[in-house]
């Protein structure tokens, strides 16, 4: 056994070869460009030859890495500098989408490009998306032409689900919307995504990605209404499209009256405040009696801790009710807004378990504070309940219901005598 003592290694001198894979390579696309750019000019316009080229290219060349010089490539010809224009003293190629044909056949074939390209090597979706929002940024450097033809793939893209509409964020930028550039381009774009698909696929994207409420954005702050949105895409054909952002705003109006209303009565501010305000909410979103009624039973429900159990919540909620009842009768003065009202009530005590059984009370509450008639209230009752709890309900109002009958048919018989 050696008992020396063992020498302890020194780090003074010692170099430590670094191995070729630890490197840090220099980010030169220059070799990756000229590459691209060949093979575009030798496949031409024959897009399965570009598709089938780029699938091929993906094994040799580093995608990964300068993914962003291959989008700008497929694009526009060759690299973008900052704001749109091409680079200087880079190898351009002429085959490439903005010098395709401005059609939608042409725009629907590249959208398969990028579509086959994004399938086969699916690290690219992140920095595909992130492309379309820088070019969407640099559409003030493009012409009309490049900017239509863009706008036609985006719109094809997003129908299809190949990116998503969280890149139209880019369009809301002040300089675009200022010179008018992000509507223009939104009309294009809408138009294709419809041509597509159909509304609901635009509106059911943009809600996913909480821009259903923000279209309004795409015109600068003096014309961000709802008659300019609606004159300036109607005109230009995208009626389904004012519709749909008509509705939205009606909508999120609709969820601001609620809310403030919720905050009125946790203040304790007086009913006469609370109609006088609620008239000209209602007259300034151009909304129903209907429509008002089921906002203001929703605002009176919610502005209120219920009791958890099912024996003392009605008690409350008619406690509750009777205080708010000459709000509900203020809204209330036609018959399909008494109607309205009662399908709501029947909404709500099937959607709240604990208010099952508190469905008649609360109608012969709102019955003797002349909120609801008896001529709505039958109408309820032998046509035009919801099939929500309707066996339970139906068999709650049955006692009263004959009881309204037989007092109808009493006063029809004493009218005949006085005759």
């Amino acid at each position: 056994m050696n008992n020396q003592k063992q020498q302890k290694p020194t780090l003074t001198g010692q170099r430590f070869k670094t191995r070729k894979r630890d490197e840090k390579e220099r980010f030169d696309p220059t070799h990756f460009q000229e590459s691209i750019v060949q093979g575009l000019n030798q496949t031409g316009t024959d897009l399965e030859a570009v598709a089938k080229f780029l699938d091929a290219s993906g094994a040799k060349l580093d995608y990964r890495r300068y993914a962003e010089t291959l989008f700008d490539i497929l694009v526009a010809g060759g690299m973008l500098a900052p704001g749109g224009t091409l680079s200087d003293d880079m190898t351009r190629t002429e085959f490439c989408l903005f010098r395709a044909q401005e059609d939608l056949e042409t725009m629907q074939a590249y959208a398969q490009v990028f579509n086959k390209l994004i399938r086969r090597y699916k690290y690219l979706e992140k920095g595909f998306e992130e492309e379309i929002k820088k070019l969407l940024l640099f559409l003030k450097g493009f012409t009309e032409s490049e900017r239509n033809k863009l706008a036609m793939l985006t719109g094809i893209l997003l129908a299809n689900g190949n990116i998503s509409a969280s890149i139209l964020s880019s369009l809301f930028n002040e300089n675009l919307v200022k010179e008018g550039v992000s509507a223009a381009f939104a009309v294009k774009l809408f138009k294709s995504w419809i041509a597509e698909k159909d509304i609901n696929s635009v509106a059911g994207s943009l809600r996913k990605v909480g821009m259903d409420n923000r279209l309004m954005e795409l015109f600068p702050a003096n014309k961000r209404s709802c008659e300019h949105f609606s004159k300036y895409f109607t005109d230009a054909g995208l009626k389904e499209l004012s519709d749909f952002a008509r509705n939205q705003q009606s909508i999120g109006a609709r969820k601001e009256l609620q809310k403030e209303l919720q905050e009125m009565m946790g203040r304790g501010d007086p009913q006469k405040e609370i109609i006088a305000y609620t008239r000209e909410e209602m007259k300034k979103a151009n909304l129903s009696e209907q429509a008002m009624i089921s906002i203001i039973w929703t605002s009176v429900m919610s502005c209120v801790e219920w009791n958890k159990k099912e024996e003392l919540v009605t008690e409350q909620a008619i406690k509750h009710l009777k205080q708010y009842s000459a709000l509900l009768k203020a809204f209330t003065s036609q018959g399909l807004s008494e109607l309205s009202l009662l399908l709501k009530i029947q909404e709500y005590c099937y959607d709240n378990i604990h208010f099952m059984n508190s469905f008649q009370k609360i109608v012969v509450l709102l019955y003797k504070a002349d909120v609801v008639s008896e001529e709505a209230i039958l109408k309820w009752y032998t046509e035009a309940h919801l099939a929500k709890g309707k066996s339970v309900f139906l068999e709650q109002m049955k006692k009263f219901v004959e009881w309204l009958k037989n007092a109808e048919e009493e006063s029809e018989s004493d009218e005949e005598e006085a005759d």
